[in-house]
C-alpha cells in the first residue's frame, strides 16, 4: 500500500552530518528505490511501472536525458529515476477539496518538497482575482479566460509562453505553432537557464549546438574528462557507460570543485560483481577552484601546441579556422597565474596534458558547471579548442558531449521552442502553415523576468516546470510574476509557483508520462530526442490519474483554437485527434526528420543528423571549425569572502525535491545547509553546525541574504562554498549572467558568512 503524504513540513537546517561516501548506487540505492516506490506507488503498481522505464515499447524516464543504448536491461533505470517516477505514478491525490483546506497563502508558507508530496493534481483549478483559492473550473472555461486575457493584450508581445524541458516533441512543436500564429517568439524555455551556454559556444565552434558523440563513442573513448558535472547524483546511468568505458581501457579525468561519491567509484545494482566490488573511475581527479577551467584549458592548449606532434596538423589543416589566433593567445598562458586560477598543483596539470596527449580518442563532457558563469560560453570555446587541436571531433571514439537534465529539453528546442530562431526554420513553418510568423526576437527567461517586472509582459503561460523555483533572484522573480494579469501552469503536481500568482491564475493538469493516452484516433504515442540526439517513442502504461485530464498535445489544441478562432486553418482537432497527424507536419518543416512516424514506430527510434559527426563538415560562417582565443577570465574573491555554487542533492532532481538526504555527501534530514573547506570556515569564525546567512554582494552595492544555514565542514576546493538550489536563488541576481548566452550564473555567487540572529 502507498502511504499518506506528510501533513507538516520538517525542519531543514538541522541535519544529521555523517561525511562524505566514496561509491554509489550499490545496494543503498536499492533499498531506496525500493522505499520511495512503495511510499508512492505500492509495491504492485511500482513493479509494473518500473518495468517500463526506458523500454522500446514503454515509457521515457522524466528525468535525465541520458540515453538507452540497443541493449537494455531489465531495469533500465537509476535510483533518481525511479523517484521521478514514482512522484508521477504516485497514488496520492490533489483535489478540489484539497484547494478547498489550502488557501493560496497557505500553500505559498510551505515548502517545495511538501507541496511535491501531496500528490497529482485531478481537475482543473482556478484563482479569480482577489480569491483566497483555487477552485474548480471547467476546462472550456478556463481556455475562454486565457483567449479573454490574451485578446485583452495591447500587443502579441506581452505573452510569455515559457516550457520545460520534458514536453514531448509534439506538444512542444504545436505551442511554437500556436505561439508564433499569435504573433510572438517569446519561447523562453528551461535550456535557457542551464546549456545555453553549450548551444551559444558549440554553434559558433562547430556549426551545431548539441553533443557530438553517442553512446557508443564514449564506449570506444582512450580519454573521457568529466568537467562540472555530478553524474551520480544528476545523470546516474552515465556511471555504467564510465564503467563499461574503464572496462576497455579507457583513462578519466575528473574536474570538480567537490569530491563526488559516484566518480570515484561505482556499485552497479544492475550486476553481482558491481554491487559486491564496484569500479573505480576517476584516473586523475582535478579538484579545481570554482570558476577556473577556462584558465585550465587554455593552458592545456598551450602546451598542446608547444609539444612537437600533438597538434593534429592534417586536421587542423583541412577543418578548422582561426588557429594562428589561438596560437598567439595561447602564449600568454602562464604557470603562476594559471595555478592561482584554478589552485591545481601544476603535477596534476602535468599529469593531465601526459594523459591528453597519449589518448587518440578524447571526449569532454560537462553540465552546469562549465555553463553557469559569467565566462561560461569562453569556457567550452576553450574545451572545443583541446578537441580540434587534437582532431577529436568526427571521430569515433572523441567529441564534445554537454550532458543535458530534463529527459526532453534537447528536443524541445529542436521542435522550435526558442526566442531567437532561425530564419530557414520560420520560412519552412510558414510555407507549411501559410501564417506569417513573427521575424523579431522574443524573450529568453531573464529577459521575460524582466518584461513581466516592467509591466510589459502580462500574461505568463508556463507548459510544465517550476518557474519561480528555478529562476534566479527568487524576490524579483516573485514580484514579478504577481504583476501579471494571468498566470498558467500545465502541470501534473504542486510546486511552489502555484504560490506565487498574477491577478487571476490557472492551473491546467496534464497526463504524464506513465500515463495512457487514449484519444479519439486512438492511443497516441509521443516522442522524446535523449543527450546525444537521438528520438524515440514513449508510451505510458497507466491509467490516468484522473478522468479530468488532457494531455498537453490537447491542451495546446484546445488553447489554439479558442485564442485564434475560426481565423486559424490550422487542423488544432486533427492534431488532438491523432499526434501522427503532428508529425507528419514536423517532417515537413524540419530537416532530419523525414517519415517522422514510421520512424519513429521503429523499437529504439533513429538517430538525428550531426554534420560534424557524421561527414566531419561544419554548417558555421566559416565553413569550417572555428578555433577561438577570448581573454581568459575567472572570478576574483575578496579576502573574507567565498565563491558559492548552487547544486543539487541526492534527493532532488532540478527544483523537484524527493527527500531531505543527501547520501553521497553524508547529510540526513536537511536542506539549509553550506559546504565550506574546514580551514575557510575556521578563518571566518565558524564551526563545524553553526547557523550562519549567507550574504551575496554584488558590483552594484546591493546584498542579498538566505538566511539560517547550516555550516558543515567539507573537503570542497579552499575558497569555495556550496548550496543547494532553490533555497539558495535568492543570492542570484537577474542581471548576473553569462556573456551571450545570458544563462545565470549561479555557479560563482561571491558571499560572505554571518552569524545568524538567535531564533
Amino acid at each position: 500500500m502507498a502511504s499518506k503524504p506528510p501533513t507538516g513540513d520538517p525542519v531543514q537546517d538541522a541535519p544529521r552530518i555523517s561525511g562524505p561516501k566514496h561509491a554509489a548506487a550499490g545496494l543503498p540505492a536499492v533499498g531506496h528505490t525500493l522505499r520511495m516506490s512503495r511510499e508512492q506507488m505500492g509495491l504492485a503498481r511500482a513493479a509494473r511501472t518500473l518495468l517500463k522505464v526506458n523500454q522500446k515499447d514503454g515509457f521515457d524516464c522524466p528525468g535525465c536525458a541520458w540515453p538507452e543504448g540497443e541493449k537494455r536491461h531489465v531495469a533500465e533505470f537509476c535510483e533518481n529515476g525511479a523517484k521521478a517516477v514514482a512522484e508521477e505514478a504516485t497514488l496520492r491525490r490533489v483535489t478540489p477539496a484539497f484547494f478547498a483546506d489550502h488557501p493560496i497563502a497557505d500553500l505559498a508558507g510551505r515548502s517545495g518538497y511538501w507541496l511535491g508530496q501531496q500528490g497529482r493534481i485531478t481537475e482543473p483549478v482556478y484563482a479569480a482575482e482577489g480569491a483566497a483559492h483555487y477552485e474548480p473550473v471547467t476546462w472550456e472555461r478556463a481556455f475562454a479566460i486565457i483567449a479573454e486575457e490574451l485578446g485583452a493584450l495591447g500587443s502579441p508581445d506581452e505573452a510569455v509562453f515559457y516550457t520545460s524541458g520534458r514536453t514531448s516533441n509534439e506538444a512542444a512543436f504545436l505551442l511554437q505553432l500556436f505561439a508564433r500564429e499569435f504573433g510572438t517568439n517569446n519561447l523562453p524555455d528551461c535550456s535557457n537557464m542551464c546549456h545555453e551556454s553549450s548551444g551559444s559556444a558549440l554553434t559558433e565552434t562547430i556549426g551545431i549546438g548539441k553533443g557530438s558523440v553517442s553512446l557508443e563513442d564514449l564506449h570506444q573513448a582512450d580519454l573521457i574528462i568529466v568537467a562540472g558535472q555530478n553524474p551520480g547524483t544528476n545523470h546516474p546511468r552515465m556511471l555504467s557507460a564510465l564503467e563499461q568505458a574503464k572496462a576497455a581501457g579507457a583513462k578519466i579525468i575528473s574536474v570538480n570543485p567537490l569530491p563526488e561519491a559516484g566518480l570515484e567509484k561505482f556499485k552497479n545494482p544492475q550486476t553481482a560483481r558491481g554491487m559486491l566490488k564496484g569500479a573505480s573511475l576517476t584516473d586523475l581527479f582535478l579538484q579545481i577552484r570554482i570558476g577556473g577551467d577556462q584558465a585550465l584549458f587554455r593552458l592545456l592548449n598551450k602546451l598542446v601546441i608547444d609539444t612537437e606532434g600533438a597538434v593534429d596538423e592534417a586536421f587542423v589543416a583541412e577543418h578548422t579556422h582561426g588557429y594562428d589566433e589561438l596560437a598567439a593567445a595561447a602564449k600568454a598562458a602562464g604557470w603562476d597565474e594559471t595555478l592561482a586560477a584554478t589552485g591545481l598543483a601544476r603535477a596534476d596539470v602535468e599529469r593531465a596534458l601526459e594523459m591528453i596527449l597519449a589518448s587518440r580518442r578524447t571526449i569532454v563532457c560537462w553540465a552546469m558547471g562549465l555553463t553557469q558563469h559569467k565566462h561560461a560560453v569562453a569556457t567550452i570555446r576553450e574545451v572545443v579548442n583541446l578537441l580540434l587541436l587534437r582532431g577529436a571531433i568526427g571521430r569515433p571514439g572523441a567529441g564534445v558531449c554537454p550532458v543535458r537534465g530534463h529527459s526532453n529539453v534537447q528536443g524541445d528546442r529542436t521542435m522550435g521552442i526558442f526566442e531567437r530562431p532561425a530564419p530557414a526554420f520560420l520560412d519552412a513553418l510558414d510555407r507549411e502553415f501559410g501564417i506569417s510568423s513573427p521575424r523579431h526576437h522574443g524573450y529568453d527567461t531573464v529577459r521575460a523576468i524582466r518584461a513581466l517586472r516592467d509591466g510589459e509582459a502580462k500574461v505568463f503561460f508556463a507548459m510544465g516546470g517550476n518557474f519561480v523555483a528555478a529562476t534566479p533572484d527568487t524576490e524579483v522573480t516573485e514580484a514579478a510574476i504577481r504583476r501579471a494579469r494571468l498566470t498558467v501552469h500545465v502541470s501534473t503536481k504542486l510546486n511552489r509557483s502555484h504560490a506565487v500568482t498574477g491577478a487571476r491564475a490557472l492551473i491546467l493538469p496534464t497526463l504524464g508520462r506513465t500515463d495512457k493516452d487514449v484519444q479519439a484516433g486512438g492511443r497516441q504515442f509521443v516522442t522524446v530526442e535523449d543527450s546525444m540526439g537521438l528520438v524515440h517513442a514513449s508510451r505510458g502504461n497507466l491509467a490516468p490519474a484522473s478522468p479530468h485530464l488532457l494531455s498537453e498535445p490537447a491542451i495546446v489544441a484546445r488553447l489554439a483554437r479558442a485564442v485564434l478562432g475560426a481565423t486559424s486553418a490550422t487542423p488544432w482537432e486533427d492534431f488532438e485527434r491523432d499526434y501522427g497527424t503532428i508529425r507528419d507536419r514536423i517532417a515537413r518543416v524540419i530537416p532530419g526528420f523525414e517519415d517522422f512516424n514510421a520512424r519513429a514506430a521503429r523499437p529504439g527510434g533513429f538517430a538525428l543528423p550531426h554534420a560534424p559527426r557524421d561527414e566531419r563538415r561544419f554548417p558555421t560562417r566559416t565553413g569550417k571549425a572555428n578555433f577561438t582565443a577570448a581573454p581568459v577570465e575567472y572570478p576574483r574573491v575578496p579576502e573574507g569572502r567565498l565563491l558559492l555554487q548552487t547544486l543539487r542533492s541526492h534527493d532532488q532532481y532540478n527544483t523537484t525535491i524527493y527527500g531531505l538526504d543527501d547520501r553521497y555527501r553524508g547529510i540526513k534530514g536537511g536542506r539549509r545547509v553550506v559546504l565550506v573547506h574546514p580551514e575557510d570556515a575556521r578563518a571566518l569564525g565558524f564551526a563545524d553546525g553553526d547557523l550562519a546567512d549567507l550574504v551575496g554582494e554584488w558590483s552594484d552595492g546591493a546584498e542579498r541574504r538566505a538566511p539560517g544555514f547550516r555550516v558543515v565542514h567539507y573537503p570542497t576546493a579552499r575558497g569555495c562554498a556550496a548550496a543547494y538550489y532553490p533555497e539558495t536563488n535568492v543570492l542570484v541576481p537577474l542581471d548576473s549572467t553569462a556573456d551571450v548566452s545570458n544563462t545565470p550564473a549561479s555557479k560563482s555567487v561571491i558571499v560572505r558568512l554571518e552569524q545568524s540572529a538567535p531564533a
